[in-house]
């Protein structure tokens, strides 16, 4: 099944294909990379109308080329929350504008439990510059932990806190490795209503740990199980693993989530944005979820 991110004004895909993706951040438009769009594009004057344009490097890597005077911060708003965006030199913007249909999801799930009196306590993992944790933070979780092994990253998630005015919610930022800090709060134990997750294929934590999604997802989610509250409400992992499918994902939740939560309910699909110009949908990694509920349009069991 597919999650949509339709509900956006200030980003828009518009434009996607030969390998790129032509893109509407408030006002700027951006050229870059995008290894899903093995479709042929349409041939428009936008592609070339463009402020900046990423290219890749034969020797890995990549830069800008600014065709147009580009800020070299600016926000974006998505409902109530804004966010900086800013072309670092990894391509990347430091916002996954797809995940915006997870942060209504979640959002939905927290304004529920804290209606019924329910506590909501959220932890987020591979947290980046804090979409999630800004968006769970403003539907009214009581305390949201964000979880990141870059200093860089949650000097930005910060930042993102307090253009979103969220200074008075109970945010903790943490830097460090996913693993050890969850190994900490079983030992202290702390539990979470809600855990998601946003691995990476690869990478290492802040004192040189190796990550491989294929090699530690399992022993990730076992983990986090130990500190998933018996009233939970939600566990969500997302991935832009190339050729790591969703259902893998989704039996992987069933082995150990549904096992241990046998009431809920498990569910996998893709998340995508909406094309403006053809109409299509653009892939954008997959998610797996479990939940408490059975809260989408179809579920897998």
């Amino acid at each position: 099944m597919k999650r949509i991110a339709n509900q956006w004004k200030d980003y828009e895909c518009c434009d996607a294909g030969d390998g790129e993706k032509l893109e509407r951040w408030q006002n700027i438009i951006l050229r870059r990379p995008d290894p899903q769009a093995v479709w042929k594009r349409t041939e428009h004057a936008g592609w070339n109308r463009v402020h900046a344009h990423y290219h890749r490097s034969n020797r890995g890597g990549g830069s800008w080329e600014f065709k147009q005077a580009v800020p070299e911060t600016w926000t974006v708003s998505y409902k109530e929350l804004t966010f900086k965006v800013s072309p670092t030199g990894f391509k990347h913007t430091g916002l996954f504008p797809e995940q915006a249909v997870n942060w209504d999801w979640m959002q939905s799930k927290i304004r529920k439990a804290k209606a019924a009196g329910r506590p909501v306590r959220i932890l987020n993992l591979f947290a980046y510059t804090g979409g999630a944790t800004m968006a769970c933070a403003s539907a009214g979780a009581d305390e949201v932990v964000h979880v990141d092994a870059s200093k860089g990253m949650v000097q930005w998630a910060k930042e993102n806190m307090t253009l979103s005015h969220l200074e008075n919610r109970t945010i903790r930022f943490i830097v460090d490795d996913v693993l050890k800090f969850v190994a900490r709060e079983k030992r202290r134990g702390h539990t979470y209503q809600g855990i998601l997750m946003d691995p990476p294929s690869y990478g290492r934590g802040p004192n040189g740990e190796v990550w491989k999604l294929e090699d530690q997802i399992n022993e990730l989610v076992n983990a986090c199980l130990e500190i998933l509250d018996d009233d939970a409400l939600f566990l969500l992992v997302n991935s832009y693993t190339t050729g790591f499918s969703s259902i893998v994902l989704e039996n992987i939740l069933r082995t150990t989530v549904l096992r241990c939560h046998p009431k809920g309910y498990v569910f996998a699909g893709e998340v995508g944005l909406p094309i403006t110009q053809d109409h299509m949908i653009l892939p954008c990694g997959i998610y797996g979820a479990w939940s408490d509920e059975d809260d989408e349009v179809q579920n897998s069991l």
